[in-house]
C-alpha cells in the first residue's frame, strides 16, 4: 500500500496553529533530569547535554511513513501535518545549526523502533529521542495532544542551554520552516553575545 498524499510536502490550507499559552512557563525552567532512548540506541539526558553548550529540540508529533495514510482528519487538526517535512528541514540545515554551535535532536512520544526508520529512511545525521513513557513530557508539562488513542506532543521548540530552557517557539507553522526560524534565532544570540 502506498499513502494517497505526499508525505514530504506539507500542503496548502492547513489551519494554522494559534499560541494557546500551553508553553509560556517554560523559558527559564530547569531541564528536568530525565534519560531518554535515542534513535543511535544510547540514553540522552538533555539536561547534561545542554550543559555548557546550546541544544536545539524540536518536538514533533509524529512522522508519518511512506505506506500508510495519517490518522482519519489528521490534515484538519492545527500543527498535527508536517512532521516529515520539518525533520527533513533540519537535516538539510544541520551543518549551519552545528556551525552556530548547538547540537540538535528531535523529539516525539513515537518509540524508538518507529523513530529509528525514520532515521534511517530519512538519512538523518542528528538523534530523535523518545518520551513514549510521556517522563519528560510531564515532568515539564510539555503541550500534548491526543488522537486515536495515542497522546502526541504539540510541536514546539525548545533552545536549551546550561540545564534551562532558555527559548521557545511556539507555535511553530509552517512546519517547513521551522529549521530556518532557529537558525535565524541561533545568528541574533550569537550576535547579540558579541
Amino acid at each position: 500500500m502506498t499513502r494517497s498524499d505526499n508525505l514530504y510536502e506539507v500542503p496548502t490550507g492547513l489551519p494554522v496553529p494559534i499560541d494557546d499559552g500551553a508553553c509560556r512557563h517554560l523559558p527559564g525552567m530547569a531541564v528536568a533530569p530525565c534519560v531518554l532512548t535515542s534513535t543511535r540506541g544510547r540514553e540522552v539526558s538533555l539536561r547534561d547535554a545542554c550543559m555548557g553548550k546550546r541544544v536545539v529540540v524540536f518536538a514533533y508529533p509524529r512522522t508519518g511513513r511512506p505506506d500508510r495514510d495519517p490518522p482519519p482528519g489528521w490534515n484538519a487538526i492545527p500543527g498535527a501535518r508536517g512532521c516529515t517535512p520539518q525533520t527533513c528541514g533540519f537535516r538539510d540545515r544541520y551543518q549551519e545549526l552545528t556551525s552556530l554551535g548547538a547540537l540538535v535532536f528531535g523529539l516525539s512520544t513515537q518509540d524508538t523502533d518507529y523513530q529509528q526508520e525514520v532515521a534511517g529512511r530519512l538519512g538523518l545525521p542528528f538523534e530523535l529521542l523518545s518520551d513514549t513513557q510521556l517522563e519528560l513530557t510531564r515532568a515539564m508539562q510539555l503541550p500534548t495532544f491526543s488522537v486515536e488513542g495515542m497522546t502526541l506532543l504539540k510541536r514546539f521548540t525548545l533552545i536549551l542551554r546550561d540545564g534551562r530552557v532558555e527559548e521557545v517557539l511556539y507555535p511553530v507553522f509552517p512546519p517547513d520552516e521551522s529549521a530556518s526560524e532557529v537558525v535565524r534565532w541561533l545568528t541574533a544570540a550569537e550576535a547579540r553575545a558579541r
